[in-house]
């Protein structure tokens, strides 16, 4: 049977990965969710194995499960999906595992996350819950404009919007990293450089060039992998003055040409051959 590629839109990333497959002679098929059907009563789908890509996280998140129920397992995991498609999950993540990570604050009400800001002190991080590319991630410098984006975000329809995500402002060099790790693996890292903003997310302009893959990185990285749930995952490390690493994010679907661009590094055959490692496993161990 073949392993399911699945992703509703294929990027220059999804495109690697098939020529991967392909290149290692590994069975695979495309699978786009928007087309696919699964009649319960028909019993496991056709697929050894599912490789999720999916860039909506509710599509990737509800898909991994019903195929993980009807018995084919999916890389990355359900549980994987759904802590790092939110950003407070994956700091309370972070926070039980111990690791370094920004000062953080919850709240469920204008009032509430204005007393918290000076607690956390300015400048403060907002952000929502879930979503990616820096989208809706302000920095707060006063009371006055907290009020201003609080009360927008409680405008807003989408009841996600009303929780409020407040961090601690690191203050960077200019960069932070993105490491990409398979498993207890950095297949590679990057330094995501802000060009005229002081968001470093490379979809909204930020300058990717390579990181070299230190000890310290290695093992805040795979520790902060580890402590979502493991697999193939992309960390956002964040660096302060002093050079000091914080655990800040977790993609649990990373964009990856950049890294290719800037590295040289095959990631999508890292990928791959993670994937089928993790496959064949999850296979030894069902005997």
């Amino acid at each position: 049977m073949p392993i399911a590629v699945v992703a509703s839109r294929i990027r220059r990333e999804e495109r690697l990965i098939l020529e991967a497959f392909e290149r290692l002679g590994l069975r695979c098929e495309h699978v786009d969710p928007r087309g696919l059907r699964l009649l319960l009563a028909d019993g496991r789908p056709p697929y050894r194995a599912a490789l999720m890509r999916e860039v909506s996280h509710s599509r990737a998140a509800s898909v991994a499960t019903t195929l993980e129920a009807l018995g084919v397992p999916t890389c990355n995991t359900p549980a994987v999906l759904d802590v790092c498609g939110d950003k407070l999950r994956t700091a309370l993540a972070f926070h039980n595992a111990g690791l370094r990570m920004p000062q953080a604050a919850a709240t469920w009400g204008t009032r509430a996350a204005l007393e918290a800001m000076p607690e956390l002190g300015y400048p403060v991080v907002v952000k929502p819950v879930t979503g990616s590319w820096g989208h809706l991630t302000t920095r707060v410098r006063d009371e006055e404009q907290g009020r201003a984006v609080l009360e927008h975000r409680a405008a807003l329809p989408n009841p996600q919007q009303h929780v409020f995500f407040l961090q601690e402002h690191i203050d960077k060099p200019g960069r932070d990293i993105k490491a990409y790790v398979a498993g207890d693996r950095v297949i590679c890292a990057i330094y995501k450089n802000a060009v005229d903003d002081w968001r470093t997310n490379t979809a909204i302009g930020g300058a990717a060039t390579p990181c070299p893959i230190t000890p310290e990185l290695t093992e805040l990285a795979v520790a902060a992998a580890h402590a979502v749930g493991g697999g193939f995952l992309g960390v956002d490390l964040l660096i302060d003055q002093q050079e000091r690493l914080y655990a800040n994010e977790v993609n649990h679907t990373p964009e990856f040409h950049g890294a290719v661009d800037a590295t040289g590094i095959d990631v999508a055959q890292g990928i791959v051959e993670w994937a089928l490692a993790e496959i064949e496993a999850r296979e030894k161990a069902a005997t």
